[in-house]
């Protein structure tokens, strides 16, 4: 039985999936304006994250794929998902993003097959805001340290964290109704890493592969 905080997300991210439903879709699940302070990656990355997205949606739509393309970016690491028709577009699509400026690694998690339909993307949306809830009602869990994408009920966890809160996140998200697989796409830092974090900005850590 979810709160009447996940309630109330849950309806917001239906309503979002309901007003327009675009080809390709750009980013993950969404993060409101008062939680950019306590976003383990610095402001200047944040921004740059967002570049990454418009600008590898640009390229992929220079691709005139018909497929239905999801890109999401962490920390300049990519994240790719949805579905493309064949191997031949899976493999061009990524090249495509992975030839954008400050791209520093690519997961590339598209299907292969037939695009998804609006209700599965609704449902996405819906699984999205559920996971996101359950993090906040955590209370051992920063909840903001985590990006949800959710395709075909496969939820794909990306953020900057330990190693105990990869575990407990990946728990969370699999307790939630209608999540078919966890997908992880963490940055892995020390707890001493995660402690200097407020005090200086570390280096970036290479990017992890997906991880099931």
């Amino acid at each position: 039985m979810i709160s009447t905080f996940q309630r109330s997300l849950v309806v917001l991210a239906a309503l979002s999936a309901l007003a327009g439903c675009a080809p390709l879709i750009i980013g993950g699940a969404m993060v409101g304006g008062g939680l950019v302070a306590t976003d383990r990656r610095t402001t200047g990355t944040q921004v740059e994250d967002e570049s990454i997205e418009l600008k590898a949606a640009a390229r992929v739509r220079d691709l005139a794929t018909l497929g239905h393309v999801n890109v999401t970016s962490y920390n300049r690491t990519v994240l790719i998902t949805g579905e493309v028709p064949a191997e031949a577009e899976k493999a061009a699509v990524e090249r495509a993003v992975a030839s954008v400026e400050n791209v520093r690694g690519v997961v590339n998690e598209l299907g292969v097959g037939q695009n998804s339909t609006v209700g599965s993307r609704s449902t996405d949306s819906i699984i999205t805001a559920k996971v996101k809830a359950t993090m906040v009602d955590a209370k051992d869990l920063q909840a903001n340290a985590f990006k949800v994408v959710a395709e075909r009920g496969n939820v794909y966890l990306m953020g900057r964290v330990t190693e105990r809160e990869a575990t407990r996140g990946t728990d969370l998200a699999r307790s939630v109704s209608g999540v078919q697989k966890v997908v992880r796409v963490f940055e892995i830092l020390s707890e001493e890493d995660l402690a200097n974090l407020g005090r200086a900005t570390a280096g970036p850590a290479s990017p992890a592969s997906a991880s099931r």
